[in-house]
């Protein structure tokens, strides 16, 4: 594609620049030199290769448009309001204020256009590879020849600091693997950070590293080269069979006469002099506020005009093959409202008491009955499937040549959590990743943004507790359920037998507002009557009835409700009436009726007693100030799991005697 810069492009360009400090200047606060910076490549990318169209944000088939820097949201804000989408001028205005729609990070689902939330370095590249695994596991299941109807890319703007974040460097290297060629890195190599020049701590030559991941690169050396931009997006649209890096030298603050190219420019309003002498610079009028010039807007407004096109095109597209396809067309259609089918969870297993099942190995069985039914249900483990039991069988794998349910992470959670937000985000998908519960650490970031996106990721963590045994207190976990539980729109799971299991999954499935994560056994435990773990689907319900009015209540989740129960045994055996309540999920047992929650927990019984293998912070929520928990205050130690259960006090003989002592 040819390039001669003419007046309107410039004009266009500097409307973004003087928008961003503009802006950050009303706001006081913010980054003006990066949209400064980046205005070109925006420019160029928005306005010559990038799929969209405006009045319909959701199109399926557009372009996927992710500012890892999320920082820098002035220019998607500008890119946002010039070409058409709902964000007016006087947004723009109330940038960074309370109740606006441009926050100082992108936010998803709170402005119009945007894809990701982003802001935490490096995250938006995670999620880019993600959106970029679902174009084409959507496409290889559903193109037909001459019916390409999931065809887009996905363009990632990142700077200096999100090529430092260890989360880009794994979802790099992953993208490079599997061969994602319809992902576009756009690298803005200003090489200024918030201390200063990137040469304090980082000195790598980024080109030869993404080399090594199997990337194409390509080179713009100077931002500002309008022609040299088009011909590398024009390459990079090019199938090559690998994902494309296009590192872009830019100048940050670019043309502010004494912030440009300075830490100064980065993260702090330019000042007012500044922005006059920049406007002079530019041509503009310096008195002038949130200008935006008739000719520039008619010009960025040709994007509507070109995306209205496009759309009506693949519409059009879509109605044939609809007639030529009408199976593959309903079950696409079905796949990107995010429905499920009925009878999707008629396969789920039950299983009988007197067995016994690791909860790992019951929920493996539950995800193999639910993936039987639920075509587009993906996932994997980070390089621990045999032991997380999150093999969908028979189904093959997601692999260059190949696009079966089955995902190979490799040792990447931080990865994993990121790209499966990006997939949820993309949507037509219905994803899971595993781990050990530990390991849940390591992904923490990707999965608070889950929750704060509401994105129904789920979750499979197994070995979750000190059950883990010998391998020590380094792969038990012992804060991570409580902390989880903390997380605002986030659901936990621990089930106490393969049947809650069973119900976990269901939950999971139907839960669209948030994360779910299921928290899982390696050891074995007795199974529970079918009929009673029904009641998990309440968040807490009552497994065992005392024998008369209830004296004593013991609350417990996962393999500690089996103790609660033998230890109930022996309670009745003495004259206590004691219930057993199982609470495998606070969050839904908290959303439920208070009524209910009340007949589960009777204000008027004040002797109650949590009992669970992790910190025991929180569960005065529940035993009251008349109550005690059992727990474990301090981290494990290597030895058999029997035996860490006995010394840390997980022992009939504790819980009674904790019991009477309240009594």
């Amino acid at each position: 594609m040819t390039f001669s810069a003419t007046n309107i492009d410039k004009l266009c360009i500097d409307t973004v620049r003087c928008l961003a400090m503009d802006a950050v200047q009303k706001a006081n606060s913010g980054h003006p030199g990066t949209p400064m910076a980046q205005a070109p490549a925006a420019y160029v990318l928005w306005t010559r290769f990038l799929k969209h169209h405006p009045a319909n944000p959701l199109w399926p088939d557009r372009d996927r448009f992710v500012l890892s820097c999320g920082h820098v949201s002035m220019l998607l804000y500008s890119l946002l309001h010039l070409t058409g989408y709902d964000l007016s001028l006087e947004d723009i205005k109330q940038f960074r204020q309370w109740g606006s729609r441009t926050p100082g990070h992108p936010e998803f689902g709170h402005t119009a256009g945007v894809e990701t939330t982003t802001g935490p370095l490096g995250q938006g590249i995670g999620n880019a590879v993600g959106m970029a695994i679902a174009e084409r596991w959507l496409a290889e299941r559903f193109n037909q020849p001459g019916f390409e109807v999931v065809n887009h890319r996905t363009f990632v703007f990142a700077g200096d600091g999100d090529l430092m974040e260890g989360v880009a460097q794994e979802a790099a290297s992953l993208a490079g693997h599997l061969a994602l060629d319809k992902l576009v890195l756009l690298y803005d190599s200003n090489r200024i950070t918030i201390e200063g020049s990137t040469g304090l701590a980082f000195t790598e030559d980024v080109a030869k590293r993404f080399e090594g991941y199997g990337w194409r690169v390509l080179r713009v050396s100077d931002g500002e080269d309008l022609a040299a931009l088009a011909s590398a997006y024009e390459e990079a649209c090019r199938p090559c069979g690998k994902p494309t890096l296009i590192v872009c030298r830019t100048i940050i603050g670019f043309p502010a006469p004494t912030k440009q190219n300075t830490a100064a420019a980065h993260g702090a309003p330019l000042g007012e002099a500044e922005i006059r002498a920049t406007k002079e610079i530019l041509g503009w009028d310096p008195d002038a506020k949130f200008l935006v010039p008739a000719e520039a807007l008619a010009h960025w407004r040709q994007c509507e005009t070109r995306g209205a096109g496009q759309e009506a095109a693949w519409i059009e597209l879509l109605a044939q093959y609809r007639a030529a396809h009408p199976g593959l067309a309903a079950e696409f259609e079905a796949m990107l409202k995010g429905e499920l089918e009925p009878g999707w969870d008629g396969g789920l297993p039950s299983f009988e008491p007197g067995a016994k099942f690791a909860t790992r190995e019951a929920g493996g069985k539950a995800l193999n009955a639910l993936a039987a039914r639920i075509p587009n249900l993906l996932g994997g483990s980070a390089d621990l499937s045999p032991s997380t039991d999150t093999v969908i069988k028979g189904a093959g794998d997601f692999e260059p040549g190949n696009s079966g349910p089955n995902f190979h992470w490799g040792i990447r959670e931080h990865a994993m959590g990121a790209a499966l937000n990006g997939m949820a985000v993309h949507g037509g998908l219905h994803v899971f990743g595993a781990t050990f519960f530990i390991f849940s650490d390591y992904m923490r970031p990707s999965v608070r943004l889950a929750a704060l996106m509401r994105q129904p990721v789920k979750y499979v963590w197994t070995h979750d507790s000190i059950g883990v045994g010998e391998d020590g207190p380094t792969h038990q976990p012992v804060e991570q359920l409580m902390s989880l539980r903390m997380v605002p729109n986030m659901t936990v799971i621990r089930p106490a037998d393969a049947n809650e299991t069973v119900e976990a999954w269901r939950l999971a499935m139907q839960h669209g507002t948030g994360p779910v994560g299921l928290v899982l056994t390696r050891q074995k435990l007795p199974v529970l009557d079918p009929a009673k773990a029904k009641g998990a689907v309440r968040g807490a319900y009552i497994l065992e009835e005392s024998s008369a009015a209830p004296r004593l209540i013991l609350l417990a989740t996962g393999s500690e409700v089996h103790l609660a129960l033998a230890a109930r045994t022996v309670l009745e055996g003495e004259g206590i009436p004691t219930r057993v309540v199982s609470m495998p999920c606070w969050e839904i047992f908290q959303a439920q009726p208070e009524a209910y929650r009340q007949e589960v927990l009777p204000p008027a019984v004040k002797a109650r007693v949590s009992i669970e293998a992790g910190v025991t912070f929180g569960w005065e929520r529940y035993v009251g100030a008349g109550g005690a928990s059992i727990g474990l205050d301090h981290f494990g130690a290597s030895a058999p799991a029997e035996t860490l259960f006995e010394q840390f006090g997980f022992t009939v003989a504790n819980v009674v005697a904790t019991a009477k002592k309240l009594l």
